[in-house]
């Protein structure tokens, strides 16, 4: 096999590796700054991308979690002084529980995300326009190619 290849590849897997890794750890720190863990920064997005209103059910399924555990997540969420979040009663079927996002969810939500975007403006604001649009680019090829190539659940 191309030895230059194989050494990419291998500088890839470390740069990936060290940003996932640093990506983590500063996340977390946001998270804790904002009295969040994980898994509930995760519900509150999930509800701020589905227009702050989704079923407890499909929220566990999108983050591969057991209803229950999800029930759980969201009660914490729900008994923060402010409530983040709220549930009722699905109206179309009452077995399902819809959970909302409550004004503070989604002030605390955008807190979270402004701070994490505000550390990487500030890093990206000293690159040149056309170097950040070819990082950008670059990027977005390479997530292409790869899901295209390796779907998730597929390991092979």
């Amino acid at each position: 096999m191309n030895e230059d290849l194989n050494r990419d590849v291998a500088e890839l897997w470390s740069i990936l590796f060290d940003i996932v890794a640093d990506g983590e750890k500063r996340l977390a720190s946001h998270f804790e700054a904002h009295q969040l863990t994980p898994p509930q920064f995760y519900v509150l997005k999930t509800l701020s991308e589905n227009t702050g209103e989704c079923r407890i059910g499909e929220i566990a399924r999108d983050h591969h979690l057991t209803s229950a555990t999800m029930t759980g997540l969201v009660k914490r969420l729900e008994a923060m002084d402010p409530p983040l979040v709220r549930r009722r009663r699905n109206e179309s079927d009452g077995r399902s529980v819809d959970v909302i996002l409550t004004e503070a969810g989604q002030a605390r939500f955008i807190a979270v995300q402004r701070g994490l975007m505000d550390q990487l403006r500030a890093v990206f604001g000293t690159l040149p326009e056309a170097q950040r649009r070819d990082i950008i680019s670059q990027v977005r090829l390479y997530f292409t190619v790869f899901s295209q190539r390796f779907p998730v659940g597929n390991s092979t």
